[in-house]
């Protein structure tokens, strides 16, 4: 019922009850109970031209709780937002990082959390995190490297910290969830979020997927050419994050003698050339990218789309869109509020 309100902005007892095949009656008193937890609100009776008693329109209460999202996926600085149940950005914090590791990075997330907390207004439904590296469905961090972090029951530990249902998902997976609530998302996406690394969030039919080990969309590390090319941190050469990752990206802009659009090209070809497989394996409709718009907009979009369309069939993906979120920066926060939404309300 819920999911219907948050949806259809506006619906009559009469409206639910036909959309959901219940009676009247069941409606009501559900109705009656969600009212009475100021989760639903009435809005009104709505205008009709022929005569009878007129429906009084419901909605959820959109404005009657917050939520908490929380972005750990900077390496400069964790970021808070505290929002309404519409995504709507209420306060903003965050907490600078450059030194945080192990257990002195979890202190940093439980500090920002509290903080986020005292600034929200109104009684908060529970907290979403997007994490860096790799995590599993119980909100266990497995890996994340450059937090220092293995096995780190974050998403309990941060539970029992603030009496709040907290929910913990890897950045990539938080980002597509936003990406297809609060932005122009379609159910059969990738997003790829070029930053620091470069990682990315599967989605088929509206469903996460996250592999057998919890590291599906793990594409930084995929070899993204034959070619032999400096070592990457991992052992190997050739991987995508060493053409791809903003600060290789830099590092080869600060080169005097390199081209400033060549850079970004070849970046953008590297990119087509992992993204290709991806998409006529799973016959996607689209890949978003998120990230400094500075680097991706122009060359390196153009020629990540260039090099997809030459790789797959024109009759079976001809569709697929390629474009940048238009989220921004806050991409990863409203991913990790949907994830309370999903969670607490049973909504998105």
């Amino acid at each position: 019922m819920l999911q219907g309100l948050y949806r259809g902005r506006g619906l009559s007892r009469a409206d639910l009850s036909r959309e959901l095949g219940l009676s009247r009656v069941t409606i009501s008193d559900v109705v009656g109970d969600l009212v009475e937890e100021d989760l639903v609100v009435e809005l009104g009776t709505r205008a009709v031209s022929r005569p009878g008693k007129r429906a009084t329109m419901l909605d959820i209460n959109r404005q009657g709780r917050n939520l908490i999202g929380l972005d750990l996926s900077s390496s400069r600085a964790f970021v808070g937002v505290v929002t309404d149940l519409d995504g709507a950005v209420i306060e903003r914090a965050e907490l600078d990082i450059p030194k945080a590791h192990g257990e002195d990075a979890i202190v940093a997330v439980e500090t920002l959390l509290a903080d986020l907390i005292a600034l929200a207004p109104l009684p908060v439904i529970g907290v979403g995190v997007g994490s860096p590296g790799i995590v599993d469905d119980q909100g266990v961090v497995l890996s994340a490297p450059n937090l220092g972090w293995r096995d780190v029951p974050l998403q309990a530990r941060l539970a029992e910290v603030c009496g709040l249902p907290v929910a913990v998902a890897n950045d990539a997976n938080a980002a597509v969830i936003g990406e297809l609530s609060f932005g122009d998302g379609q159910p059969d996406m990738m997003l790829v979020r070029i930053g620091r690394g470069v990682g990315s969030g599967l989605m088929i039919d509206g469903r996460i997927v996250s592999g057998a080990r919890h590291s599906a969309g793990e594409i930084g590390h995929v070899a993204s050419g034959t070619d032999e090319s400096e070592t990457c941190v991992c052992g190997n050469s050739g991987c995508l994050e060493r053409w791809l990752a903003i600060p290789r990206i830099d590092a080869h802009l600060a080169d005097p003698s390199a081209h400033r659009d060549a850079v970004l090209t070849e970046a953008g070809r590297r990119l087509g050339i992992v993204l290709a497989p991806i998409v006529s394996a799973l016959n996607l409709t689209e890949v978003v990218l998120a990230g400094p718009a500075s680097h991706i907009s122009g060359p390196l979009l153009d020629a990540t789309q260039s090099t997809v369309r030459d790789r797959i069939l024109a009759d079976t993906h001809g569709d697929l869109r390629l474009r940048m979120t238009e989220l921004g920066h806050d991409l990863v926060v409203l991913g990790a509020v949907v994830l309370v939404l999903r969670g607490q309300l049973g909504v998105s």
